[in-house]
């Protein structure tokens, strides 16, 4: 019989699932590794399964503090799209989207990409101009983009709110089709076994507790479970980079700030796309299961908590209502936050630090997720070579010396995320 028949899948749904093999290992740490992979979620994941695919390092240990995508991978609203405008980002979230599409067969693990189409809302004439020169701009780079008028996405999406008196009107909006949505923990998943199969040592509840310099290089970490050694690191952690750096000496032109998200009770299909407008910070796509995933603005002070509030909720759903009447019928199940490490200028820092041998992957704002997979590809060169890949050679931490700064302030799910 095989092991994954129906009367064996049932079996061990039963019994506790104590017959089936783990997904991969879990090993001890050792003493020292070539390199080591701070933060065990969608990013630190990618950087190790690449390192040891494209570029042939396996002496990998990814250090996770809690379990493998129990950070912003699994705090987030899943969105992938590569609707940038500037040439620093376009081509790198270009690069990420067509990793994404073949991410399943690669991993051999289905990641549950969905191609769903992503629309932005736009309000007001000159939001429709900034958009038409976005996407001509996006056209011009290879990438789909299609401008929409009120008419027509009434016809494709007629739940939205199209009355007169609406508090937001609709003029329009920016399409890009081949955007959509991914499952966050199956992401974490695939990379993490593509990863162990490579020989990458993937340690769960492994706090680092500091960075241990000699000079200008990092040799190791001091963590819960013991010293670990390496030749070169890796900063993977999202919103809690700034404390890393801090351990290493440095600082980040980064802050922290919570992010919200919310999903409803589930529901028959109704909402067939990615449905972002700027106007009322509020987002929203259904997820496999049928409950709707909906998201707001920033919690506007720094904080490292992983928790939600009231206001917000009350901001993100009133946003939600002027939008999409219908979801006054619904439930919220659960709500929950991530920790967004804010750039100055909206766009990541992926390149070297000021150690020699340590290398930063940071400063995502809103938008980790959807690079999850070109983030890994372009860090694990920047690790693999000392130096960025074009795709990231802008993206580095100078330009914040030298005033080469990638603000895109058009290119986020709202036009004014900067």
């Amino acid at each position: 019989m095989s092991r994954y028949s129906a009367w064996n899948l049932f079996k061990q749904g039963l019994g506790g699932q104590r017959g089936w093999d783990r997904a991969w290992r879990d090993p001890e740490p050792r003493p020292h590794y070539s390199v080591i992979i701070v933060g065990g979620g969608g990013h630190g994941l990618a950087t190790a399964y690449y390192l040891a695919k494209e570029h042939g390092i396996t002496d990998v240990a990814v250090l996770e503090k809690g379990w493998l995508g129990g950070g912003n991978t699994g705090r987030n609203t899943t969105i992938v799209r590569s609707n940038y405008m500037l040439d620093g980002n376009s081509h790198f979230y270009e690069k990420s989207l067509k990793l994404w599409e073949g991410l399943s067969q690669d991993l051999n693990f289905n990641v549950m990409f969905s191609q769903r189409g992503v629309l932005n809302l736009a309000h007001s004439d000159g939001q429709m101009d900034a958009f038409a020169r976005r996407g001509n701009v996006m056209r011009l780079n290879g990438i789909d983009a299609e401008l929409l008028f009120r008419d027509e996405i009434r016809e494709e999406i007629p739940y939205l709110n199209f009355s007169k008196s609406a508090r937001f009107p609709i003029k329009g909006g920016l399409m890009q089709r081949r955007g959509g949505t991914a499952r966050h923990d199956a992401v974490a998943w695939g990379l993490a076994r593509g990863a162990d199969r490579h020989g990458v040592d993937l340690i769960q509840n492994c706090e680092v507790l500091a960075v241990r310099r000699e000079g200008d290089r990092v040799v190791g970490v001091e963590t819960s479970r013991g010293f670990i050694g390496c030749d070169k690191m890796g900063f993977c952690v999202a919103g809690n980079t700034g404390r890393l750096a801090e351990m290493a000496g440095f600082r980040l032109p980064i802050e922290s700030h919570v992010l919200q998200a919310f999903v409803s009770e589930g529901l028959k299909p109704t909402i067939d796309h990615v449905v972002t407008y700027g106007a009322g910070h509020f987002y929203v796509s259904q997820s496999d299961k049928g409950g709707l995933v909906f998201g707001g603005d920033l919690d506007l002070y720094n904080s490292y908590a992983q928790r939600g509030n009231l206001p917000m909720v009350e901001h993100v759903v009133t946003a939600g209502l002027a939008m999409v009447p219908h979801l006054s019928r619904l439930r919220i199940v659960r709500g929950w936050g991530g920790v967004m490490d804010m750039s100055m200028d909206g766009s990541p820092i992926i390149g070297t630090s000021p150690l020699a041998n340590l290398y930063l992957n940071c400063g995502w704002c809103y938008g980790g997720f959807k690079a999850t997979p070109g983030s890994g590809w372009v860090f694990a060169h920047t690790i693999a070579t000392g130096a960025p890949h074009a795709l990231n050679a802008e993206m580095t931490l100078d330009r914040f010396e030298t005033g080469r700064l990638l603000d895109e302030k058009g290119g986020g799910p709202f036009p004014w995320v900067h």
